[in-house]
């Protein structure tokens, strides 16, 4: 199609929306686009329907159908009404739980959602204000809601809103579920919205909910009595203008802490995140006002949410006095070496616990728990795979704990997704037990490293947008099925897995295993002879295409640390080079 064809196209669908179908506000911003002399903005805004995925919505706010608005977010929610009233049509009163982060329009579009659930006989529980996601989690659980949804899109810049969707367990949806929603979201018209509803079908939660949410908190700690030898250590925290400002400081408190230490610029509720350029834990950059203030007061640990408070990111001390922000990776490895060793101590290991674990995560959670005697699930990428195995193990075995490398732990059940605030509370409760023993938290994950082995991780993505984009990482996910690397980092290729078809492929030996998963997923993986992993993942809310890489190394003592992490760091440049990243 030319672009001629595409403008024609897309001026078409742009007109639809200026009739009465839309309001006022919504008309004026799509005349806006069709009168400016750049066709840009309204090609964007139109070319395409903003796919509703399996894991909810993503977008950039705005008039149009590839935006995120009121409409959007209203077919949504028609959708997932028409379902809900499907499967659960012997229910007398469906409930859904409606929570939202800080971003700009999120209130808005948490009402509106309020609404047109009301509007179609379901019981809506509207959090009065913005509020962590793992609150909506624990909220569908304890009010007994057949559903729920939080607008939030994660940590994604300010232009972002999104959607996701949970089902009565406080997960994230999966199958059969995600696939039937998606059916139901794409019949929905515009007319067909309800927005409506009548108000007696709201109701607002507030203080009481987070009350109970915070006595299940408690339950997380584990050495109480670590904590309150060691309650004044210092603690910086920084929600970086999100919901965690909420609850993290909160959660702290009651578990014992009493000498907490706050951003005071980052606390400012701001969807605009004025002090960054993206509100992501993951990055030095959104960390560096918490790190000043840590230097400042030479404090013991730092921690960082996301907007919506289920990623935890830490920055602890190194041997040279240097605050560096531990990966996802390590911080899962300090959150389930902590709890089984703490489990071994006490005696509480019966035989029946496991851990999850993502396919790109490291493989040091798998060895850690192997040489334990505790079952680790590997899932897909995504926390609602890890509550899928809960679910299907409730009653039978004992979940413990699971993670992924990017920056989302879970350290209990009574939450169905990522949470930052149970899992800040922890790892201050894990800095003072390595206090305790006369250790830095630096130091105890060296000393884990020395039990268990060492690896290092890095994640590195391609951007492609657009449409060409897609096309192009198409392509490379398909070059890199027929036609494999030989070697990578010096070591021959040994294993691929493709779960797309489900089968591992021993490329020396020809043998072939079936991957015990039970759907498939455009995911390949390699592993060399001497250990190294390197996964490939086109991303499923963004156009980008992920290569998670992880080698192996030997660690004899603290002292050869930086040795070790020196030969690991040129092993992964030397893999990024030979795969063109």
């Amino acid at each position: 199609m030319d672009n001629q064809e595409l403008l024609k196209q897309v001026r078409e669908k742009a007109q639809g929306w200026l009739s009465e179908t839309y309001d006022e506000e919504t008309r004026n911003e799509v005349r806006r686009m069709l009168d400016a002399e750049d066709s840009a903005e309204l090609i964007d805004s139109f070319y395409k329907n903003l796919e509703f995925g399996t894991g909810g919505l993503r977008g950039i706010m705005g008039a149009g159908t590839n935006r995120i608005n009121k409409y959007t977010i209203g077919a949504a929610n028609q959708g997932l009404s028409n379902y809900l009233k499907k499967e659960f049509a012997d229910i007398e009163q469906i409930k859904v739980a409606i929570g939202h982060d800080c971003r700009n329009n999120s209130r808005k579009f948490a009402e509106s959602s309020a609404q047109v659930f009301a509007a179609n006989g379901i019981k809506a529980y509207l959090f009065e204000d913005l509020r962590p996601t793992p609150e909506l989690s624990f909220a569908i659980r304890e009010l007994g809601c057949q559903s729920g949804i939080i607008l939030t899109a994660s940590h994604n810049p300010k232009e972002y809103n999104g959607y996701k969707a949970y089902w009565d367990d406080g997960s994230q949806i999966v199958a059969p579920h995600d696939v039937n929603i998606v059916k139901e979201v794409l019949k929905v018209n515009p007319e067909d919205i309800k927005f409506d509803g009548p108000e007696d079908l709201i109701e607002i939660m507030g203080s009481d909910m987070d009350e109970k949410f915070l006595e299940k908190v408690k339950t997380v700690s584990i050495s109480p009595d670590v904590v309150k030898k060691h309650h004044d250590i210092k603690i910086v925290y920084t929600p970086i203008h999100g919901t965690g400002v909420k609850l993290v400081p909160a959660a702290l408190r009651a578990f014992g802490f009493t000498n907490i230490h706050n951003v005071p610029e980052q606390d400012v509720v701001s969807g605009d995140f004025p002090t960054v350029v993206s509100p992501n834990p993951e990055e030095e950059a959104a960390m560096e006002m918490a790190i000043k203030k840590a230097n400042e007061i030479d404090a013991d640990v730092v921690m960082a949410t996301d907007p919506d408070a289920d990623r935890i990111g830490v920055a602890v001390k190194d041997d040279k006095g240097k605050y560096i922000i531990v990966n996802g990776n390590q911080t899962a490895l300090l959150f389930i070496y902590y709890i089984i060793t703490k489990m071994k101590e006490s005696g509480t290991l019966k035989g029946n616990e496991y851990v999850v674990k993502t396919i790109v995560s490291t493989e040091l959670i798998a060895e850690i728990a192997e040489k334990n005697n505790i079952e680790c699930y590997d899932v897909y990428t995504g926390f609602k795979f890890i509550a899928e195995v809960i679910r299907e193990q409730e009653g039978k075995k004992k979940y413990i704990g699971g993670g992924e490398e990017s920056f989302g732990f879970m350290p209990a059940d009574f939450v169905r997704d990522k949470d930052a605030v149970s899992s800040c509370a922890l790892m201050a409760e894990i800095t003072a037990w390595a206090i305790d023993q006369g250790k830095t938290l630096y130091e105890l994950l060296q000393d884990i490293y020395l039990e268990y082995g060492y690896s290092k991780e890095k994640m590195k993505y391609v951007v492609r947008p657009g449409k060409t984009g897609a096309d192009e990482i198409q392509k490379m996910m398909s070059n890199f099925r027929n036609q494999p690397p030989n070697e990578l980092g010096g070591s021959q290729m040994e294993w691929v897995k493709d779960y797309s078809t489900l089968v591992a492929k021993n490329l020396r030996t020809g043998e072939e295993k079936k991957i015990d998963q039970k759907v498939t997923s455009n995911v390949l993986q390699f592993f060399t002879k001497d250990g190294t992993k390197i996964s490939v993942r086109p991303s499923g809310t963004e156009p980008k295409i992920k290569f998670y890489i992880e080698v192996k190394g030997e660690l004899k003592s603290r002292q050869q640390y930086d040795e070790v992490e020196k030969k690991a760091d040129e092993k992964v440049e030397a893999i990024m080079t030979e795969l063109k990243l």
